[in-house]
């Protein structure tokens, strides 16, 4: 238990605060390390949506660790990480990832809680997933651009209210009987109507692939196991969270993705197949919105996507000596889940203004900030023309942002390096002016600056845990 929770309990606050992590971009912002980092203050910490298609990089003391389902609190010791009802969760995949952690000593299976009630990943939705994209290949369509990891699949499933839930595990004779009825369903629209028999099977699905089909005994076979192994860690988290916070814990709610992927706000139909605003951590945990005290939104210095879809500020990334070749290679812009190349681009005010809106930002958090050292200009897109006329705010959806010329005001850089500062008036003068410039564009303060991806490598202006909020 730390100090200043034991401070707030002795001076009689009878509840926790509570912090949402939101990116405010495609994802890729850094959230976790300001997770891991902001820890220090929570007991425990909530994934609420996504998948394994997700991915979290922490650096602690040089150690580089990379996180994809596991809350990334984990690498906290005493904090206890939940995985909510809105994460649709591939057991296979969490198993392999805490035999990783764990065989790096990190104590991880009594920390971890896994809601009964989130959709369970089976190898029919991975499957479903790489067989669709490749027919819109064929067909001549435009890829989405999905990790090809079930995560679609498995919230269509949830949506059409055929899903297989983690508690579903703990009663196999159920489990069967829902799985035997899906794979009928997706075998015929796979061989029928796909043609799945044409699309090479991964090596890791071929035990469960057959002729372009799925077997059930391989899936159930899979199933038994798991069962086994997950069933200690199944809890109710809803129940759980707000006893938690009844009890004074301190909770952080950890978004994936980003807010430009949201399946709502985002640039539709190039997005996620959830909800990765701030507002979805009361739902995708079973909390009440009134316990989300502070919404923390995560932005880069300037901006990156993987994958298809539009990106106004887009740069010349693979060409050496441009501004957009020295943000990949010094941002070392690679997807952690993926290992594909980032898009990078200038910062985008209008981009994050509509972040803002529909996250309810309190405050945020600027990340690598290090990899503009050394550029003698910068660019902050201020607007948008579109059509003929300006505006100041993103649109939504994919063919009017592909249809925006971005306006820029044009900035000094500085030369000096920014690596590790840990103070804010110890940053160049050019670096303060364009987080002042961004302050003043967005109309969010700026509580929290990266210098590094290590932990300690952070300037705080202001405390989220303790920031003046009018919630309960």
């Amino acid at each position: 238990m730390n100090t200043s929770t034991n401070t707030a309990r002795n001076q009689g606050q009878r509840h926790g605060r509570n912090v949402v992590v939101v990116g405010t971009q495609w994802g890729d912002e850094g959230k976790g390390k300001l997770v891991d980092w902001l820890t220090e203050s929570a007991q425990g910490v909530v994934r609420y949506h996504g998948g394994h298609n997700a991915g979290h990089t922490l650096v602690v003391n040089g150690v580089r660790t990379a996180l994809h389902l596991v809350p990334s609190g984990i690498l906290r010791e005493g904090v206890t990480c939940y995985i909510g009802n809105g994460v649709v969760v591939s057991v296979t995949k969490l198993m392999e990832e805490v035999a990783g952690l764990e065989a790096a000593g990190v104590k991880v299976r009594e920390r971890l809680r896994v809601s009964e009630a989130s959709p369970l990943i089976l190898p029919q939705h991975a499957w479903l997933d790489i067989v669709r994209e490749a027919f819109r290949e064929r067909g001549g369509s435009e890829k989405i651009g999905t990790t090809g990891r079930g995560i679609g699949p498995a919230y269509e499933d949830k949506v059409a209210r055929r899903a297989l839930r983690v508690q579903d595990l703990l009663h196999l004779d159920r489990f069967e009987a829902k799985l035997r009825d899906q794979l009928d369903l997706y075998n015929h629209v796979l061989v029928g109507f796909l043609h799945a028999d044409e699309v090479p099977v991964p090596e890791d699905l071929k035990p469960f692939v057959q002729g372009g089909k799925l077997a059930a005994e391989p899936i159930l076979e899979a199933a038994r196991q798991q069962a086994e192994w997950l069933k200690p860690m199944i809890a109710d988290v809803s129940a759980e969270l707000n006893a938690a916070h009844r009890r004074g814990d301190n909770l952080l709610f950890e978004g994936a993705q980003g807010t430009l992927l949201d399946i709502d706000h985002g640039t539709y139909p190039f997005v996620t197949s959830s909800n990765c605003v701030a507002g979805n951590a009361a739902a995708g945990a079973g909390v009440g919105p009134s316990l989300l005290h502070y919404v923390l939104g995560i932005t880069k210095a300037y901006c990156t996507r993987v994958g298809s879809g539009p990106f106004p500020t887009e740069l010349d990334w693979a060409t050496p000596g441009t501004p957009g070749y020295h943000m990949s290679t010094v941002g070392a812009e690679k997807g952690v889940t993926t290992g594909r190349s980032r898009r990078c681009g200038w910062f985008d005010a209008a981009l994050l203004k509509r972040s803002a809106q529909v996250n309810g930002l309190t405050g945020l958090c600027i990340t690598k900030l290090d990899v503009l050292d050394g550029l003698e200009k910068l660019q902050i897109c201020v607007g948008y023309e579109l059509e003929g006329r300006r505006i100041d705010l993103l649109p939504l959806g994919a063919e009017d942002i592909a249809a925006c010329k971005p306006i820029y005001e044009t900035v000094d850089g500085w030369s000096e390096s920014t690596v590790g500062v840990t103070e804010y008036d110890q940053l160049p003068v050019n670096a303060r002016r364009y987080l002042e410039r961004i302050e003043q564009v967005c109309g969010v303060p700026i509580a929290i600056i990266s210098t590094s991806p290590d932990r300690d490598h952070t300037i705080l202006r202001h405390k989220p845990f303790e920031y003046p909020t009018t919630c309960a």
